[in-house]
């Protein structure tokens, strides 16, 4: 559905996307996770035809951006980061408003606008000034204003930034409902959570270069990161350590009366637990820590996201 290749993009002395390719599928919510400043919006404006690259290439559906844009602008709905409404004029009036630059139908885009409205379930405000909605309730417009033309690409740009946990839910519900009906979307964000509930596949981006991407599975691979037992003992000494390591053939690192032994644990937890109860090891504490993407991040990029 897009291909990039080779994308590159400075602003005078800043290189904020460095020689980045991949591939997004049709129909999949592909996600770029990264921090403030890693390249994200740049990339994802330069998709959308408001940024122009410096070089390499973007197809969109097949089409050339650089020679067939006013396809790809029919082809893609952009829910920018910042809010791009009317304070004075109704939610309904704002739609109408956009659904008109968008030169849809009249009959066609009130149509269009109940059902979207339906959709972000703020049907019985549309007759309300948006200056008396709820920052949440302005995003979901956002995002309103963005289906209009009924696009087959959705690129979505940190679209819970500033929001309340409910309306942060329910935009991930329109996300999903709108994926399930087949849409293609594209999503920016520096929340972990967010990109392991919604995307198929996640780009890692980091300093305008893509880290790595695909499935988390496929992350957690190119990482090497592995699940963690934290195992604590009313005391441990080193004859039982060592007679530990050797049973169980596993990497492990002691501090004080406590180890952190990297494992399967479907497979290596109760063999863990066993073998420390046949060297009398009286367990005080365990805990599993799966591998997750904040793993995966760290061990990858050498920092935590939020860095």
């Amino acid at each position: 559905m897009i291909q990039v290749n080779n994308l590159s993009k400075s602003f005078e002395n800043i290189n904020a996307v460095k020689d980045i390719s991949f591939t997004i599928k049709r129909g999949e919510v592909f996600g770029f996770l990264g921090p403030n400043g890693a390249g994200k919006s740049t990339t994802l404006n330069m998709m959308s035809t408001i940024v122009k690259g410096d070089s390499g290439s973007i197809f969109i559906d097949g089409n050339d951006l650089s020679n067939n844009q006013n396809k790809c602008k029919q082809l893609i709905g952009v829910v920018p980061q910042e809010i791009s409404l009317y304070d004075e004029f109704s939610a309904y009036q704002n739609l109408q408003f956009w659904g008109s630059l968008y030169k849809v139908p009249a009959k066609e885009l009130k149509t269009r606008i109940e059902e979207i409205l339906h959709l972000i379930g703020l049907y019985d405000r549309k007759d309300d000034l948006i200056k008396t909605y709820s920052g949440g309730m302005k995003r979901r417009i956002n995002i309103a204003s963005a289906l209009l033309h009924n696009p087959k690409i959705l690129f979505m740009d940190e679209p819970t930034v500033g929001v309340d946990p409910q309306s942060r839910n329910r935009i991930f519900e329109i996300v999903e409902k709108l994926n399930q009906q087949g849409m293609t979307i594209v999503y920016t964000t520096h929340y972990m959570e967010e990109v392991e509930r919604l995307c198929n596949r996640i780009a890692i981006i980091d300093d305008g270069k893509i880290i790595a991407q695909g499935t988390k599975s496929e992350l957690q691979k190119q990482s090497g990161v592995k699940e963690m037992v934290e195992i604590c003992f009313k005391q441990i000494n080193e004859n039982q350590l060592n007679r530990l390591k050797e049973s169980l053939q596993l990497n492990i690192i002691k501090t004080e009366n406590c180890l952190s032994i990297e494992c399967n644990a479907n497979k290596d937890l109760s063999r863990i637990i066993t073998v420390s109860n046949s060297f009398d090891l009286e367990i005080v504490d365990l805990e599993l820590k799966k591998a997750n993407l904040e793993t995966v991040f760290l061990n990858l990029t050498g920092k935590q996201l939020r860095d």
